[in-house]
């Protein structure tokens, strides 16, 4: 079995460009307020949501493995 991920959008910080539903259709989507949010708060690790996570130009996506809460993305400096 692999991963799982919880995805988590700083609404705060998100300045709605779309990158993360260009990256991930079906992973994120845009409220009226072009404010994202993940689909769903849990997902099977995937390349297309770790891509949008990475592609998000003001990093407003964070991505932690579900039980561990080890974090995936961003990268700890």
């Amino acid at each position: 079995m692999g991963d799982r991920w919880a995805v988590e959008v700083d609404r705060g910080v998100c300045i709605g460009s779309g990158m993360c539903v260009n990256h991930a259709p079906g992973g994120f989507a845009l409220d009226s307020a072009r404010q994202s949010h993940p689909a769903a708060p849990e997902t099977d690790a995937n390349e297309k949501v770790l891509a949008a996570a990475e592609g998000c130009p003001v990093e407003a996506i964070t991505i932690t493995l579900t039980g561990s809460g080890e974090v995936v993305f961003p990268p700890e400096e």
